[in-house]
């Protein structure tokens, strides 16, 4: 591995769709920075971690002012709360909108400019196919929906510096995440292709997209839903 390898700052590195992530881009010669409230469980010696609450403003910050230097961010961390109308929790709510749409708006505001100026950058944020609408899970769909509108923005304010801002946008994927009790309201949609979508599937197109063949591509919401989407 040589000292001149692309960095990345992954969010949500400890499990799920952030830890395939990571250790994708580690198989690949990436430097990865991980961010997460949980304890590393990644050993690779490219491979640099830190305890940050995400949903937590000032911590945020704090790790962002040490990361100017990465190529890619990868905001993978996220938390789903459900809850019908009438019943809504408004503090899931808030913590939602802090660990999805405000992690990302800081990390991304205090990295996204030193990208621009060394001409290379990428961004990709895990979105999710619920950001169109579904029942029960309207306080994380807006949330979500809401990457959308910040990477289309972002992306258009820096396609000229070769820094492009992306969307991947999964179906129900096979984490731990799908067996919390508190869904138990809200079953996940298994896709049309019989089965969940896999962490390492979402981990291989972020890979790409990180990549200087995907330059062209930016400002996308990318669906990779196993048939989701297509029309019934």
């Amino acid at each position: 591995m040589s000292n001149d390898a692309r960095r990345a700052l992954v969010t949500g590195a400890s499990g799920g769709i952030g830890k395939a992530i990571a250790e994708h881009l580690l198989a690949r010669g990436w430097r990865v920075h991980g961010l997460d409230v949980a304890v590393p469980t990644i050993d690779h010696a490219a491979f640099e971690s830190a305890r940050v609450d995400l949903a937590d403003r000032g911590a945020v910050a704090e790790a962002a002012a040490n990361l100017r230097h990465v190529d890619a961010l990868v905001h993978a961390a996220g938390v789903l709360k459900v809850g019908a109308l009438g019943q809504l929790d408004h503090d899931a709510g808030a913590l939602m909108w802090r660990l999805h749409v405000e992690c990302a708006s800081i990390l991304a505001d205090a990295i996204v400019p030193a990208m621009a100026q060394r001409g290379f950058g990428r961004v990709i944020f895990i979105g999710s196919r619920v950001a169109q609408g579904m029942p029960g899970r309207a306080q994380y769909a807006a949330t979500k929906a809401a990457l959308v509108a910040l990477a289309r923005s972002w992306a258009a304010e820096l396609a000229a510096q070769h820094v492009t801002v992306n969307v991947i946008s999964p179906a129900a994927t096979q984490t731990a995440m799908l067996a919390d009790p508190a869904r138990a309201a809200a079953s996940p949609r298994v896709p049309p292709i019989g089965r969940f979508i896999e962490p390492e599937e979402i981990a291989a197109l972020t890979a790409f997209l990180l990549s200087p063949a995907a330059v062209a591509i930016t400002g996308q919401d990318i669906a990779i839903c196993g048939g989701a989407s297509l029309p019934k």
